[in-house]
């Protein structure tokens, strides 16, 4: 870890086991051309910058994905990484910025509307939902409103991408689940579940504007 002190100076980048390694001298044996050392320094991250990434967005696998994209990042300009620096607060930080460059894309989605005026959103990812008892019957004519456009939006999109968008944002659904349901791989589900996210968006902004 990049804790390890003591006999520092004594452990060579190029020889010694790389569990034994500082995340700093994985760095300079990655550069160097030794081969592991990326996926060692990758291995010490990935399930804690994944819980980090779902404390903060409330999404793990959306997290998953971010997690990915901030090793990408450090791969592309890890040449530039001072040594003397601490890895663990750079990545840290990259993780960090796409963490509110995940946040600020969503309140930009009209999807975000919904969330917010659902009672009781939480981090956990949960169905789109319209009722709530204790609001006021303006409120509540709002929501039945925008569930009768979220529902017609919906109808519009092709067939295949209202499956994945219904299980998904109105049953809550993991997409592990929703493989499982559809009987396509993970990454047909993201990719699926993205465009209709995309076309949902932009269908429905003339309505909600």
């Amino acid at each position: 870890m990049s804790g390890m002190n003591g006999s520092k100076g004594t452990r060579d980048p190029a020889t010694s086991p790389l569990d034994e390694l500082t995340d700093e001298m994985l760095v300079t044996a990655h550069l160097d051309g030794r081969p592991g050392a990326f996926q060692e320094l990758f291995d010490r991250y990935r399930d804690r910058l994944v819980h980090f990434i779902t404390r903060k967005t409330g999404d793990s696998d959306r997290a998953q994905d971010l997690v990915q994209e901030a090793f990408i990042r450090v791969t592309r300009h890890l040449h530039r990484f001072d040594t003397t620096k601490k890895f663990s607060t750079w990545v840290y930080t990259i993780a960090s910025n796409l963490s509110k460059n995940e946040l600020r894309n969503r309140s930009r989605s009209p999807l975000v509307l919904f969330q917010k005026l659902t009672s009781g959103w939480d981090d956990d990812h949960r169905p789109l939902q319209f009722e709530d008892s204790s609001m006021k019957p303006d409120d509540m004519f709002r929501k039945r409103f925008l569930q009768e456009v979220v529902e017609e939006t919906v109808q519009t999109l092709p067939k295949h991408h209202q499956l994945v968008f219904r299980l998904r944002e109105l049953e809550g659904k993991s997409y592990e689940e929703i493989a499982d349901i559809t009987g396509v791989n993970l990454g047909t589900v993201k990719s699926r579940l993205h465009r209709a996210r995309n076309s949902f968006a932009q269908r429905i902004e003339p309505h909600i504007a």
